[in-house]
Parts: C-alpha cells; sequence; structure tokens
C-alpha cells in the first residue's frame, strides 16, 4: 500500500506516516523517499527506525539506497541522517539570513497593506462621521469588513 503526507517532514502531526506505522507488520519494510522526509530531527528519525526494529519491520530510502535490515544499511542509515539534519540546519540559517538581510535593506516581507495611508486616514474618516455604513464603506474602499474593523482598532 502507498501512504502519503503532502507535508513537511519537519511538521510533527504527519497521518500518512502514522497510519503507515499501524498498518505495517513483522517482517515488512516501510520505504520512503528521502530520509529528510521522514523525520524532524536526527533524533526522531533515529527513535523511529529503532520502533521500526522492535517491530521486525525494515526501513528503505528510496533516493539515499539504504535498506536497515542489513548490517551495512543500518551504519550508511546514521551517516546519511546526521547529513539530512546537517543539512536542514543549513537550510534554516540561510534562510534566516536571507530575511534579516532583506530587513536591513528596509523590506519588511509578508502582505502588503489593504490600503495606503491616504485610503486608511480616509476609511477611518468616513467611519468616525457616522454618514456611512460599514457595508457602504468598505464597499468604496474595495476592502472586508474585518480589514475595516483592524484599522480602526489601530486608529482608535
Amino acid at each position: 500500500r502507498i501512504f502519503e503526507d503532502t507535508q513537511s517532514g519537519a511538521r510533527a502531526s504527519r497521518p500518512g506516516l502514522q497510519e503507515a506505522l499501524d498498518y505495517a507488520r513483522p517482517e515488512d519494510t516501510l520505504v520512503v523517499w528521502r530520509l529528510d522526509r521522514l523525520g524532524r530531527s536526527l533524533k526522531d528519525l533515529i527513535e523511529l527506525v529503532t520502533r521500526l526494529e522492535d517491530n521486525r519491520i525494515g526501513l528503505k530510502s528510496l533516493q539515499e539506497s539504504i535498506d536497515t535490515t542489513t548490517s551495512s544499511g543500518k551504519l550508511i542509515f546514521h551517516l546519511f541522517a546526521s547529513l539530512a539534519e546537517f543539512e536542514r540546519n543549513l537550510i534554516r540559517e540561510r534562510t534566516h539570513a536571507g530575511l534579516q538581510a532583506a530587513r536591513a535593506r528596509g523590506r519588511k516581507g509578508g502582505r502588503p497593506k489593504a490600503l495606503d495611508p491616504e485610503k486608511r486616514a480616509l476609511a477611518l474618516q468616513l467611519y468616525h462621521s457616522k454618514q456611512h455604513t460599514i457595508k457602504q464603506i468598505c464597499q468604496m474602499m474595495e476592502i472586508s469588513k474585518p480589514t475595516l474593523y483592524k484599522y480602526i482598532q489601530a486608529g482608535n
């Protein structure tokens, strides 16, 4: 059977993996695409492989050509698991450094504001004048009610 998780291996909740583990029986082999898709950290990966070994279930990683049903496969698994965690940490560090560099250049990131400061001031003025309904203001400004309420709350 094929079990699939659409989320990153770094996430704690992975129903596809849990279903595969519940389904697996002794002498079965769990086949994964890459080791880094399987565990959140080296510790988690080793715990999972230990759990599989305790239940006499093998692990094969297609990308790294690892088969834990053999002694050499177990050794290679531990080496590649360490490298996979190292790679994930490098990516995390590079991403963090890139975000910091962008902030230093004045880039904020995230979604742009729905209204520029002038339109925001106009929306607040229309709201405080009490001559228009919330719905009318939202239609004029082409924003949603929650967005208008967010601007009202920030403006008070």
